[in-house]
């Protein structure tokens, strides 16, 4: 990577473990596509008021040559997201397939369909 991964906490202490945990996942994601020039990872505790405990809110911003690939990740979209470590798991997950998906249409896998107009 180009630039130094960058990790935020918002509405929260830094919980122990989640930044090596975080990395670990941008290392992963690496090992798929080693031209990241950035990563700016996000959590953030939701304020609402909550019934079933803790959510929290993950935002992965990846720059790729050519793009931006944005992950967020809501907590009233994901309820699995009361876990820290599922939240960021999940987010990473969801990074990892977008990831994917650019790696295939820059080796031109994937087929883009042009628009004609009649």
């Amino acid at each position: 990577m180009q630039e130094q991964l960058q990790i935020a906490f918002r509405g929260m202490d830094q919980p122990m473990g989640i930044e090596d945990s975080i990395r670990d996942h941008v290392a992963h994601l690496e090992t798929f596509f080693n031209r990241i020039t950035a990563c700016k990872v996000v959590v953030e505790r939701a304020h609402k008021r909550h019934h079933q405990g803790n959510l929290y809110h993950v935002r992965i911003d990846l720059i790729v040559p050519g793009r931006e690939i944005v992950v967020k990740r809501e907590p009233a979209e994901h309820h699995e997201n009361e876990d820290i470590h599922v939240a960021i798991k999940d987010a990473f997950d969801a990074a990892q397939r977008r990831l994917q998906d650019y790696v295939r249409e820059m080796r031109g896998d994937i087929k883009t369909h042009t628009v004609t107009q009649s």
